[in-house]
């Protein structure tokens, strides 16, 4: 008895054959000259006229003969679609993360289904911000977000001052140059918040989607290989349709 995974991977060469000979078809039936034949022969008037050879064209293509061919190729792959249908609505697996059932007896187009999923869901929680290394950070418990400690940061303040380059004379003003000084006025206090996460916390996010994944791809896998029971439909179906 086959198995699902093996009906899976032939299904694909079928389904290719079973184009080509529809396609090939097709082409036959569109074809007038393939489908027409011919028999004539002459006959002179009198005795005296010119002989001519017979003339005759065989019938190349026989529609009845094109729709067996047909049905026989699609038979095929109707039965070999509905023995892997028939199979995904029986196949079933667990998926097992480290011991532990995460979702049981789980069919398999709906593991094709979580393994698209989580796939986004990766891409999605490694591209989470994470909170600045540069900093130390505190869970802050009243708003739930991320704080630093305080830090204290002093506040200036450009005050002009005199410098006396000459002193005044008789004959000339003093020479004074005026440059600006940094007087401490206040003192800034200064707590940042976040609402990032900590990379730990990422990393332990995506290493969790990422067993996850593996899970649902063994899953699949030993779903995959559960035997099925080949399927015939494809004589009922062109029994009806050409028939």
């Amino acid at each position: 008895m086959a198995k699902l995974n093996q009906i899976i991977a032939v299904e694909k060469g079928v389904r290719s054959k079973s184009l080509q000979d529809v396609t090939a078809a097709h082409q036959k039936v569109l074809k007038p000259a393939l489908l027409a034949g011919i028999s004539r022969t002459y006959q002179p008037k009198d005795e005296e006229g010119e002989q001519l050879p017979p003339e005759s064209t065989r019938v190349q293509v026989q529609a009845e003969d094109v729709l067996r061919e047909t049905a026989a190729s699609l038979t095929r792959l109707f039965d070999v679609t509905a023995t892997k249908d028939w199979a995904n609505c029986e196949a079933r697996a667990d998926v097992t993360v480290d011991g532990r059932t995460i979702v049981a007896d789980v069919p398999v187009s709906y593991l094709l289904f979580l393994e698209k999923q989580l796939g986004d869901l990766h891409a999605f929680v490694k591209k989470l911000p994470t909170l600045d290394a540069a900093e130390s950070w505190a869970l802050d418990p009243s708003t739930d977000w991320w704080r630093t400690e305080p830090v204290r940061t002093i506040r200036t303040k450009k005050v002009p001052r005199n410098h006396v380059k000459a002193e005044a004379t008789e004959k000339h003003p003093a020479q004074v140059e005026v440059y600006y000084e940094d007087v401490p006025i206040g003192y800034w206090t200064t707590v940042k918040f976040s609402g990032a996460l900590p990379a730990r916390r990422v990393n332990e996010l995506a290493e969790r989607v990422e067993k996850l994944q593996q899970a649902v791809k063994f899953a699949r896998e030993e779903a995959n290989g559960a035997e099925v029971t080949d399927q015939r439909v494809g004589d009922a179906v062109f029994g009806y349709l050409f028939g």
